[in-house]
């Protein structure tokens, strides 16, 4: 190894350890229980950590492996799988929703709602269609069936309006076209392959053991344990996802194209791709002053910031935050789950964004 590079090397590290300081600093002040982090930088060690506790009383010590509810940052994988199955020719993400579930053929929708509609969040629909049925006793099956009868507000592709039960519509589109449904999928042909072995769908593979991260909820002066519900694993592919730091960074390296006999770069050029223009997103308030342009891919946000472009998915279950980030020409990637529901979340992603950007270009 060069000076040159060595140097480089441990200019890394220092940026790395100096957030980590800080990130430590901030969730200790503000009491959050505990944290999954992973940071990537291709040609540098992944930096893999468990932070705090699984619960906040008798809870045991979060390690690399502890597993953590990814809430919506389960929407990049089934944007990924989906963009994989149609590099290999398995459907077409132009091809109607109805070819798949032939109940949309009587719907307002017909013919004209296509597979990267319900992954990009143009369908249509009213932002959060039914999210308070997901929320109830009812079955996802019954869920559909009322979502068929919602007439639309615009027509496909004219509108972006967030969706969890339409978004999850994809498990029985890979179904009908492949006989093997989306759990089958994910864990066969992504995670295993990809040697994420906390990995999982569902909430009985969330609970098996316990190294798992319990939800937390902010009281008047504390935060709370609270249980653990099973209501957003209806939509697995929207919100079903469990993961560890060590399957995030590997996530994070596949997304930046080193697994490509998993991921190819055909499909990661596909999950990519700016289908939705979410102008609402340039007005997010912490990221206001930086968002030049805002789109949707294929369970994938993809954002103009401060001139580097980067893709992003955030979550939000109950009791639980978690943020995903790509910057694809800087080959990096951060992943942060937390196990408290805290908008300090949002401090703590920007801060990273903004001071990799910084390093970056002081590397120059």
């Amino acid at each position: 190894m060069s000076s040159e590079a060595a140097s480089s090397d441990k200019q890394w590290q220092t940026f790395v350890a100096d957030y980590n300081k800080h990130l430590t600093r901030k969730l200790r002040s503000k009491g959050i229980p505990g944290g999954s982090l992973a940071i990537v930088n291709i040609g540098q060690d992944d930096f893999i950590r468990g932070i705090g506790r699984t619960k906040i009383e008798n809870g045991r010590n979060v390690d690399k492996h502890t597993r953590f509810r990814l809430a919506s940052v389960s929407k990049t994988f089934a944007g990924s799988l989906t963009a994989k199955l149609a590099a290999q020719g398995e459907f077409n993400i132009d091809d109607p929703i109805s070819k798949f579930i032939p109940a949309f053929a009587n719907t307002a929708y017909k013919d004209d709602l296509k597979i990267y509609h319900i992954l990009s969040h143009s369908s249509g629909l009213v932002p959060n269609a039914y999210d308070n049925l997901i929320e109830s006793r009812m079955s996802y099956p019954d869920i559909v069936a009322q979502l068929l009868t919602v007439e639309p507000i615009c027509k496909p592709s004219e509108c972006y309006g967030y969706q969890n039960v339409m978004f999850s519509l994809i498990d029985s589109v890979i179904f009908q076209s492949t006989q093997m449904d989306y759990s089958h999928w994910i864990s066969e042909y992504i995670f295993a392959p990809l040697k994420m072995v906390d990995a999982s769908v569902g909430f009985d593979e969330m609970v098996k053991d316990d190294n798992y991260a319990h939800p937390h909820v902010r009281g008047r002066k504390r935060w709370y344990t609270s249980r653990l519900k099973k209501n957003y694993y209806k939509v697995p592919a929207a919100a079903g996802v469990n993961a560890s730091a060590n399957d995030m960074a590997i996530w994070l390296n596949a997304q930046l194209g080193q697994y490509p006999d998993v991921l190819p770069l055909e499909a990661l050029i596909k999950q990519t791709r700016p289908y939705t223009h979410t102008k609402k997103e340039t007005r997010r308030r912490v990221w206001r002053e930086h968002v030049k342009d805002a789109y949707y891919g294929l369970g994938w946000r993809v954002y103009n910031y401060d001139d580097e472009v980067l893709y992003y998915h955030s979550g939000w279950v109950q009791g639980y935050r978690s943020d995903i980030v790509v910057f694809p020409h800087l080959n990096i990637g951060f992943s942060l789950v937390l196990n408290a529901e805290t908008g300090l979340i949002n401090e703590l992603t920007t801060e990273f964004i903004n001071r990799v950007l910084k390093y970056t270009r002081e590397q120059k």
